[in-house]
């Protein structure tokens, strides 16, 4: 029998690993990155701030037109409500309390750029980047930054209510003090960030990665944590109050205050703080060792008690059917997955389809009549149409195929711009 046991000992590892592998897969990375083919970022700012060229308080939005370079350009106090500043590059600009009220910076760089006190309400941010961008005491209220990049940005104190974040990366941002509250965080990459004392009540981060993140005395209560991956998430003083945490991975919210719902059965509740451990020695030690020194697997008259390798056996063998079983219901919890995400991913294909028909159409229609609608609107149309198709290919999860729904009705916009500036002709519709 001890022949066997490190065979048992290898089948139970073995089994281990199984269980693992389909429980928690790595979840594919489907946030598209934009720009990074034959791209190349210095280490350090690319400039000094505000060398470019100066705008410093101008009105902007009464037609202006603005400079081909704005790299590194001054623009402290300017205003840019509603400007279009789709894809412009803005690495190492100086943006300090500029107004931008829903103005368009859809793929704008922002690397390096200095947007402390900044008003970007209402903002379409869509694929912006902005890594190690300086936001603090920005406003981002009802902002739409789906896909935007903030990996090493500072927010501290930044206002992001209701914002729209969904699959934006955080990676290592600054967040300490930031009004978070009912923002959607949806596969949001942010791992390593800094939520210390944020404010964060109601919102929704399912799928959102906080790996190592610090959420130290957050206002976390009524939060969404559908899915998110946890592991070392740190939410000691946090207020997690009917925070939900379905399916939620590596949940340990020891040091949280407040009573959360839904909690996975491996999750460290509030207040649990090791206790278990503690107790479980006690009772090994209560088991190998009575008051008198004796043995207790040695019974009354010299008989000992089942042997080492027996009890490996017999748990190895619980320990691998429990294992199958688990393994089964993960894989039946796939096939599921699966069929509903086959029904969500037909509906957004055909959306899209549609979208590129309504385009064909209008393109269509403009060549019999030998006319031509807006450039920069037709452009941003097309663009969309094509950025739709991308998120469906990567879409791996509802969450990410909403990236492309959002894509979808800002092209719609765009076009519906383009119809209402044709000339009127008889064969118009």
């Amino acid at each position: 029998m001890r022949r066997f046991a490190p065979l048992f000992v290898a089948v139970q590892v073995l089994s281990l690993a199984f269980l693992l592998a389909a429980l928690f897969p790595s979840p594919a990375d489907a946030a598209p990155v934009p720009y990074a083919a034959g791209a190349t970022w210095a280490a350090g700012a690319p400039c000094t701030p505000g060398s470019g060229v100066k705008l410093r308080g101008r009105d902007l939005t009464e037609g202006g037109t603005l400079p081909a370079n704005l790299r590194c350009a001054d623009l402290t106090g300017a205003k840019l409500d509603g400007v279009d500043l789709t894809a412009k590059d803005l690495t190492g600009a100086v943006l300090r309390k500029a107004s931008l009220k829903e103005a368009d910076l859809g793929q704008v760089h922002l690397d390096y750029a200095d947007l402390r006190g900044a008003d970007l309400s209402d903002a379409d941010l869509g694929q912006l980047r902005a890594r190690k961008a300086d936001l603090r005491g920005a406003i981002l209220t009802d902002a739409d930054a789906v896909q935007a990049e903030f990996p090493h940005a500072d927010l501290t104190g930044a206002v992001l209510t209701r914002a729209v974040l969904t699959q934006a990366d955080l990676t290592d941002a600054t967040l300490v003090d930031a009004d978070l509250r009912d923002v959607t965080l949806g596969q949001a990459k942010a791992r390593k960030a800094d939520l210390t004392r944020a404010k964060a009540g109601g919102a929704k981060l399912g799928q959102a990665h906080l790996e190592h993140a610090v959420l130290r005395n957050a206002d976390l209560s009524e939060a969404e944590f559908t899915q998110a991956e946890l592991d070392g998430a740190d939410f000691r003083g946090a207020d997690v109050g009917k925070a939900s945490f379905i399916q939620a991975s590596d949940v340990n919210l020891t040091g949280a205050r407040g009573t959360p719902v839904n909690l996975p059965d491996d999750a460290v509740a509030p207040g649990l703080t090791g206790g278990a451990d503690e107790d479980t020695e006690a009772g090994v030690d209560d088991v190998v060792r009575d008051d008198t020194g004796d043995d207790p697997t040695v019974r009354p008259g010299g008989t000992r008690g089942p042997s080492p390798a027996v009890i490996l056996v017999v748990v190895s063998g619980l320990g691998l059917i429990l294992t199958l079983g688990m393994w089964g219901v993960a894989h039946r919890r796939r096939q599921r997955f699966a069929a509903e995400m086959a029904v969500v991913r037909h509906a957004a294909e055909e959306d899209v389809t549609r979208f590129g028909e309504e385009i064909d159409a209008l393109d269509f229609e403009m060549k019999i009549n030998q006319i031509s609608g807006p450039s920069q609107e037709w452009r941003a149309a097309l663009d969309a149409y094509e950025a739709a198709k991308q998120a469906l290919g990567l879409a791996r999860t509802p969450y990410e195929l909403r990236a492309a729904g959002v894509t979808v009705a800002r092209g719609r916009e765009a076009l519906r711009q383009v119809r209402s500036r044709l000339p009127h002709t008889g064969g118009s519709h």
